[in-house]
This record gives C-alpha cells, sequence and structure tokens, in this order.
C-alpha cells in the first residue's frame, strides 16, 4: 500500500486518553493491556504486530466486543445474563502522550484509502493499512470511529502499549455502574438480571 509520508506525518497527532475502557473477555482479566493476534479491523494481517483496542464509553466498548452485528434485523435485542458473566473490563490511560494517526475524519480520503479501512464491515482493508502504517512510520495507533456506535476508539500497537498506557483492574462487566444504562443506549437488555 502506498501512503504519502507528508499526508500521514498531517495526520498525525499527540492523544492522551484518559479513561477509555477494555472490554475482554474474563479468562484474561488478569492482563487487562494483554495482546494476542485476531482478526480484527486493525490486526496485522500477518502477525508482526499485535494491538490494544479502546474505547471512549462503556456502550461503545460492549458493542464492538460483545453485541458486533448479531441483533441486525432483529426486534428483540437480549442478551442473557450468563452471556455477560463471561466479560470483564479496565479503564485506561496513557501515561504520555500517544502518537495517533487521526482516521476520524478526512484522514482515508487525505490518504487515498478506501473508507472501508475504518468503516466497512470486512476488515481486510484495515489490516492492510495498519501493516503499512505500523511497518514505515513511528506512530503509536490509529485514532478513529466506531462502525457501530460512531464512538471514538483507538487501536494501540504493541510498541507503545507497554510504555505509554496503563489500566485499572479488571472488574466484572455485569457489575460495571454504567452497564444497564450503556446497553439501554444500543437497544440492548439483559435477561436474568435481579
Amino acid at each position: 500500500m502506498k501512503l504519502d509520508p507528508n499526508v500521514v506525518a498531517e495526520l498525525v497527532t499527540p492523544f492522551l486518553p484518559k479513561a477509555y475502557v477494555r472490554v475482554i473477555p474474563k479468562a484474561h482479566a488478569a492482563t487487562p493491556l494483554g495482546m494476542g493476534f485476531g482478526q480484527t479491523r486493525f490486526a496485522s494481517p500477518d502477525k508482526s504486530f499485535q494491538l490494544v483496542y479502546l474505547a471512549r464509553n462503556i456502550a461503545t466498548g460492549i458493542a464492538e466486543t460483545v453485541v458486533r452485528d448479531r441483533f441486525q434485523g432483529k426486534v428483540r435485542r437480549i442478551l442473557d445474563i450468563t452471556e455477560l458473566n463471561d466479560w470483564a473490563v479496565s479503564e485506561v490511560f496513557a501515561t504520555s502522550p500517544l502518537k495517533v494517526i487521526d482516521l476520524r475524519t478526512t484522514g482515508l480520503l487525505r490518504l487515498g484509502v478506501s473508507t472501508d479501512a475504518a468503516r466497512a464491515k470486512k476488515q481486510e482493508a484495515g489490516r492492510r493499512l495498519s501493516k503499512a502504517l505500523y511497518a514505515r512510520f513511528a506512530i503509536d495507533g490509529v485514532l478513529y470511529l466506531s462502525r457501530l456506535t460512531s464512538a471514538q476508539c483507538l487501536a494501540v500497537y504493541d510498541r507503545a502499549v507497554a510504555t505509554k498506557l496503563a489500566s485499572t483492574p479488571a472488574v466484572d462487566l455485569i457489575r460495571h455502574r454504567e452497564l444497564i444504562d450503556a446497553l439501554k443506549s444500543i437497544n440492548v437488555s439483559i435477561r436474568g438480571i435481579a
């Protein structure tokens, strides 16, 4: 993928996230900033790097991890409490500013990259873009908008996670103080909660 270094430099901005959230499987709660290889929007297509994904709010974190597209075309949008029991959440903040490429507005257009990279259900274009950014530019991550909620999200590359991020201990998602309101905001209810 060809990227104009001058345009990339113009799109790179310092960013200091505070109280962003990371929704993770409860099996990984002991390591809230742990990483692995996956098939996610900005994941390495060749397993050459890893990422941590963060959401600006809990509703977006849930939408991006638990809900996804499962209720598309459905009127009844109900999650069973047993499924939510499998998830944990941690607050994450930067200890020093991250150098991120800002793709929230015209960044993709200015780069000449398909908007599919940050906004489509299919994620191959995002993976190709991320690989090119990681390999060729000294950036810490990608700032973008959730395709599900339009809220701000952040993908932080492995090279910045250990040196620039910190987190609170993960807690059970079902116990999060904003869970019910977050689910209501995305029109999802819980079955089995007292």
